[in-house]
């Protein structure tokens, strides 16, 4: 115990993708963090100025799109601000800080992503009671639960992690404070902190996949007894955007945490998070503008105006 006083570590440094300042890269990013803010914020102000898109599926979007913002704003301002400096230190609360925030954001958007599809099951396997299953206060009741399950599932973990002790090497291998990286770091057995994330970890992703898939498996099964073939592409474009989106987030984090031991090759490890950290909470606007024809026409009148 004295040891472990004396010697705990006060920062940690987090090696990004260069030890060396990387103006190119600063520049690529920015306009992708610029890009990401712009078309989330285009969304949201399109959503809430919209009547028509006054409905659950709309409202949805707009609680991912807030999501989305926060989201990509813990990594890529810190990562930006190390690409123009040498020295990468970080301290042992900001830490601690950033993977809160991180934990907290992505289970809101696994959950996000669930009841997004549920949305779709009621409307598509139940369109008579649409209406009454899936009103403006349940929409805003299941967005709610998801930031509510972020915030305290997230607070467990993290407690969980930041009290190891940490009196060893404080180099992070990666852009940002990721739990594996930082777990590996402790100088004890992790042996009870890495089934501690594969418990939440199998919490917040398989479990509202699961839920996911589920309710695809009735969407298409409903689809395949519309007797038209134009019958059942309408209907299954309104699932479109909200697959495209499932399969790169879940697929990405999937990869990356449903494991017990940390990811050998961090190289690796660091292209993954890119995708889902930087350039699903940039395509997602792109991917529900362009797939879905209504939230395209309301954002070119809203942009006119």
């Amino acid at each position: 115990m004295t040891k472990r006083n004396e010697t705990q570590l006060s920062e940690f440094i987090l090696l990004g993708f260069s030890a060396n300042r990387q103006p190119f890269l600063f520049a690529i990013f920015l306009v992708i963090y610029f890009f990401t803010l712009m078309g989330n914020i285009i969304i949201i102000l399109t959503v809430t100025t919209e009547s028509q898109l006054h409905a659950p599926m709309y409202l949805f979007l707009r609680s991912l799109s807030i999501t989305e913002i926060f989201y990509i704003s813990v990594t890529v301002p810190r990562m930006l601000r190390d690409f123009l400096h040498v020295d990468k230190g970080i301290s042992f609360i900001g830490c601690a800080v950033q993977l809160y925030f991180f934990c907290f954001l992505g289970t809101t958007e696994c959950f996000l992503l669930a009841f997004m599809a549920y949305d779709r099951f009621v409307a598509i396997c139940h369109p008579l009671h649409y209406m009454t299953i899936m009103t403006k206060s349940k929409c805003s009741e299941l967005s709610l639960w998801s930031w509510l399950s972020g915030i305290f599932l997230s607070l467990i973990q993290i407690s969980y992690v930041f009290t190891l002790p940490f009196c060893s090497s404080n180099i992070i291998d990666h852009f940002f404070c990721d739990i594996l990286p930082v777990v590996k770091l402790a100088c004890a057995d992790t042996f009870a902190n890495e089934i501690a994330i594969l418990v939440y970890s199998s919490l917040v992703i398989p479990f509202p996949f699961l839920l996911i898939f589920v309710s695809y498996v009735c969407i298409i099964n409903s689809i395949l007894k519309i007797p038209s073939s134009t019958g059942r592409k309408k209907v299954f474009s309104t699932c479109g955007s909200h697959l495209t989106s499932v399969t790169l987030f879940y697929g990405t984090a999937t990869i990356t945490y449903l494991k017990t031991k940390s990811i050998e090759s961090y190289g690796g490890a660091k292209i993954i998070s890119l995708l889902y950290t930087v350039f699903i909470p940039m395509l997602n606007p792109v991917i529900y503008s362009l797939r879905n024809s209504v939230i395209k026409n309301a954002m070119c009148r809203w942009m006119k105006l």
